[in-house]
């Protein structure tokens, strides 16, 4: 199994989703067009090799449609995940989560989709160890996350989901 990639999960929240597409929308509705604008009028000067707005333009630009082309691929793949209420009093994705150790430190986290993590401390991946180990767990269950640091006990103090508008 080394040296293979592992498969990132292909679930996601609806707000995670929404997050997604807006932000795909942004670039190729408002961003892509603005940098192309400049690329344009930065080519029509002439010599492109010492033209320092056409280099750094051209390479955002690159960028920008990279970016394009794995929202637009993720976004295809992606299966939302909305809250159902047979998840009621159990840990399952979407979920917020809060746990103790045995010393008292506590832990509150969203349990959401791969992609949705990215600028949060307060989510993790389904695909965690934490997460893994809490999830079909109730209030009051212990859950032994194993970690490369070691072997940890958890216990859920409080489960609930974010309620759709």
């Amino acid at each position: 199994m080394s040296g293979q990639k592992q498969a990132k999960t292909k679930l996601i929240t609806r707000e995670g989703y929404n997050q997604l597409k807006t932000e795909h929308d942004e670039l190729w509705f408002k961003k892509r067009p603005e940098v192309t604008k400049i690329v344009s009028w930065a080519a029509s000067l002439g010599d492109r090799s010492e033209n320092a707005d056409y280099t750094f333009n051209k390479r955002l630009l690159r960028q920008i449609d990279s970016r394009i082309r794995y929202l637009r691929k993720r976004l295809e793949d992606l299966q939302i995940v909305d809250y159902s209420p047979q998840q009621a009093g159990k840990v399952f994705f979407g979920a917020w989560v809060e746990v103790e150790d045995e010393d008292g430190n506590s832990l509150k986290f969203r349990i959401v989709g791969p992609d949705e993590i990215y600028g949060r401390t307060d989510y993790i991946s389904i695909d965690a160890p934490m997460a893994r180990a809490l999830l079909k767990k109730q209030v009051d269950d212990s859950a032994t996350v194993t970690t490369p640091a070691g072997t940890k006990e958890w216990w859920v103090t409080e489960i609930y989901y974010p309620q759709p508008a």
